[in-house]
């Protein structure tokens, strides 16, 4: 391959054929620094960084590696990924036993669906100020004498049309 003249911050020709990396300081260092700063752990910076030099001699015997410190520092930071979820903790199954499932079935699921829905189908079947009052009632939590000042009504008429709608509804949805 030819060599265009274009060269990646640590002198490794672009575009080129390049398996040799510098052996300066300042380049282990600079790559080490990258790596703590995206893994967000320093102390295995280094440990990640030489665990994925091996890789890099590894894989370069079968392909070509145009910039070996992008490898490293991408590599570092896939091992530190793999090595934060094995570490994440896990239940013995042996323990689990007493850890009780809360999740619904998927039947019971669908069932509380068809229950809601044939709520909404009898609220939709109130009187239109009987609705209104429930509605103010059950999703704005609204108190009966509330009720009553904002629609000019009698605590009692706000009391009988709460008592007329629940009992609409119950028998609405009775076997559901």
């Amino acid at each position: 391959m030819r060599d265009d003249g274009r060269r990646s911050p640590y002198g490794f020709r672009l575009g080129g054929s390049v398996t040799d990396i510098p052996v300066g300081r300042e380049f282990w260092r600079d790559l080490k620094r990258q790596i703590a700063q995206r893994i967000r752990n320093p102390s295995e910076a280094e440990d990640l960084l030489h665990s994925a030099y091996l890789r890099f001699q590894r894989y370069r015997l079968e392909k070509v590696v145009h910039d070996p410190a992008a490898f490293l520092v991408r590599t570092a930071c896939n091992l530190g990924i793999d090595n934060y979820r094995r570490r994440k903790p896990t239940i013995d199954p042996e323990h689990a036993e007493g850890i009780e499932d809360v999740t619904p079935l998927q039947d019971e699921v669908v069932a509380s669906r068809a229950r809601l829905r044939r709520v909404q189908l009898g609220i939709e079947r109130l009187h239109p100020r009987t609705r209104q009052i429930f509605i103010m009632h059950r999703w704005h939590e609204l108190r009966y004498q509330e009720i009553a000042d904002r629609l000019d009504i009698s605590v009692s008429s706000v009391e009988k049309h709460i008592a007329k709608a629940m009992l609409f509804l119950s028998e609405w949805t009775e076997g559901w």
